[in-house]
């Protein structure tokens, strides 16, 4: 129920599913292609709390939702009666740039089997590390299955590419995918050794020259070889009559593409992948500290702006090409850089919701899962994203200047050290690695600690605002959504006879105090506080409706009757999403109990949201 609410915000707020060209979604975000982008809510979607993040970048409208896309997707698919919307791509009549283009293919390739190929490539760096240790042996049983479990989706790359690639560029997958087998079959690789033996060619096909290639674990050709497939595909499908159309238009895809990809498309991406290779390796021999410097800096600023993307099929190639790849080590610190930034915000605040996202934001970020610590906890404090971008690129430049190189792909996580352990064993590319993230991670944390959070920066705005306010106003206790009291969902409140105020729909766990006084009174449940101030207002805040059934399960009391209270001051702790699960509407009236002793209660703000300490209601005598 949590996600399909979710959902139908979202949905609302990118223009319903009629506006939806195509969605797919990657670790952390969803990753809308629209038609008409004036229709979508960015600024509103904000405000979600189930949402992290809107970034439009590359031709996309990404919603950042965290480690629960995956249910939140399956939850818009379903409330919006998709199947597969990727799989069919649509034209928009948006025009654009061929770097939104790349992306926007890129992300549609990679995204659906990132996380197994991120998972063969840690289960190879563990593998690497328990025969560093001794734990395992080459020869053995047990390595050998675990080695094919690794290197599976690796060797046959071109199959899984084949099928992502042929639903990305709008034909038959499994016609692209037979593609990929092809350039993997064992007679094509026995063909290869031989004319590797031989040293000149030994097939032709018609009188003309094959030159076998090792496709196995390759990228571009396939992808290649799957865009004139598709291209085919929909040439034949117009020309052929419906009755032979299933049959014919495959096999006229096969019967040329395979061929074509051998004689011609494979060699001339093999050369290009080359070329990719060996020029990203000229400007990384000319200063190595220098490019994990500089990688080490913007990683995270690309990563907000979906531009990493592009570095993906980089990183697989080298692979491919070398074996090796050094770019992904040079990424490790930037990664760990936002991780100790948020451990450095969870040992300085003394919020408690702040520490908790930071906290959880930190494991995901060990993980490699950096989205809800850059856009939940960093990015909004500013420092403490600059501070980690700082110790990304120092760290970066160490571990460039260590010569560090992965010989599996993955995320840049924690386990990517293990990834950089070479097959003669660790060696002292491995250990600048280590220092170069450890020291990445340590220092941002540091800097964060001593000059992140500036002290009392939030009690501070709330205090300002109690200076201007004067006697009979009432700071807002919490953040949300403002109601009139008449659209309170119960009768009670909404008829005015507890008094006159105005309610707000939460979106924060926190109720904080809204002038200066005391605490009148705390229900046992803790659901509800009575609170008077200095000036003789009477205050009731009732938090949700009918909560007091939850028996005080969820709520968190910090004061008690008879403690003296401040503007900022927090009151009660709630746990928002859980009264949510559990059937609760979370509209909290602020009535003013003795609304008779005074002539009106007024609302101050016009706004349809409302900030913790900004002003809210004022009394008139």
């Amino acid at each position: 129920m949590e996600y399909q609410e979710l959902a139908k915000v979202i949905l609302a707020h990118v223009g319903g599913r009629e506006n939806i060209a195509s969605l797919v979604h990657c670790a952390t975000r969803l990753r809308f292609k629209l038609k008409d982008r004036t229709l979508a809510d960015a600024a509103e979607l904000k405000k979600h709390p189930g949402v992290i993040m809107v970034v439009e970048s590359g031709g996309q409208f990404q919603v950042v939702i965290g480690n629960h896309v995956n249910d939140v997707y399956n939850a818009v698919c379903a409330e919006a009666g998709i199947v597969e919307v990727g799989s069919t791509p649509q034209e928009t009549g948006e025009k654009v740039n061929l770097l939104s283009r790349l992306i926007d293919i890129v992300s549609a390739i990679f995204t659906p089997f990132l996380g197994v190929m991120a998972a063969s490539g840690i289960l190879k760096g563990m593998l690497a590390l328990a025969t560093v240790c001794g734990w395992l042996t080459p020869e053995s049983g047990t390595y050998k299955l675990w080695f094919v479990a690794s290197d599976g989706l690796f060797y046959f790359f071109p199959l899984v590419l084949g099928y992502t690639a042929g639903k990305k560029f709008g034909g038959s997958p499994f016609v692209t995918m037979a593609i990929g087998g092809a350039l993997t079959h064992p007679v094509a690789l026995q063909a290869f050794e031989a004319g590797s033996q031989a040293g000149a060619v030994t097939e032709h096909f018609f009188g003309i020259p094959v030159t076998y290639i090792n496709y196995s674990a390759s990228v571009i050709p396939i992808i290649f070889a799957a865009w004139v497939s598709c291209w085919l595909e929909k040439r034949f499908t117009k020309l052929l009559p419906s009755a032979v159309r299933n049959f014919f238009t495959p096999l006229f895809c096969l019967a040329i593409t395979v061929p074509l990809t051998f004689l011609l498309i494979g060699p001339a991406a093999t050369w290009l992948s080359q070329m990719l290779a060996h020029g990203y390796q000229a400007i990384y021999a000319f200063a190595p500290w220098l490019a994990g410097g500089f990688m080490g800096a913007v990683w995270q600023v690309c990563v907000i702006f979906g531009l990493h993307w592009g570095m993906v099929p980089l990183m697989i190639n080298n692979l491919s090409v070398f074996g090796q790849d050094t770019l992904l080590p040079l990424l490790l610190p930037a990664v760990m850089g936002q991780v100790g930034a948020c451990l450095g915000v969870f040992l300085r605040t003394r919020d408690t919701r702040l520490k908790m996202l930071a906290g959880s934001a930190a494991t995901a970020g060990i993980f490699g899962i950096t989205e809800p610590a850059v856009y939940g906890v960093t990015l909004p404090n500013r420092r403490p994203f600059i501070f980690g971008c700082v110790s990304g690129a120092i760290g970066g430049a160490i571990v460039g200047f260590s010569h560090s190189n992965v010989y599996s792909f993955g995320f840049a996580s924690i386990f990517t050290l293990a990834q950089t352990i070479p097959p003669g064993g660790i060696d002292a590319s491995v250990w600048g690695a280590i220092i170069g993230t450890a020291l990445a991670l340590v220092l941002a944390c540091v800097m964060t600690w001593f000059a992140g959070l500036p002290r009392g920066e939030t009690n501070e705005a709330i205090s300002a605002s109690a200076e201007q306010a004067n006697e009979n106003d009432i700071l807002a206790p919490m953040s949300g959504t403002v109601l009139a009291m008449d659209q309170v969902p119960d009768s009670t409140f909404a008829s005015g006879l507890l008094g006159q105020g105005a309610a707000i729909v939460p979106l924060s766990n926190q109720l904080i105090a809204p002038f200066h006084g005391e605490v009148a009174s705390l229900f046992q449940t803790r659901h509800a506080i009575g609170l008077l101030s200095d000036s003789g207002i009477e205050l009731l805040i009732h938090i949700g409706i009918d909560t007091v059934k939850l028996d005080g399960q969820h709520f968190t009391a910090h004061v008690k009757p008879g403690d003296k209270i401040k503007p900022g001051d927090l009151l009660i702790e709630f746990d928002r999403r859980a009264i949510l699960d559990a059937g609760y509407d979370l509209a909290t009236p602020v009535i003013v109990s003795n609304s008779d002793d005074y002539a009106a209660v007024e609302r101050v703000t016009a706004n349809h949201t409302i900030d913790s300490g900004s002003p809210f209601l004022t009394v008139r005598r």
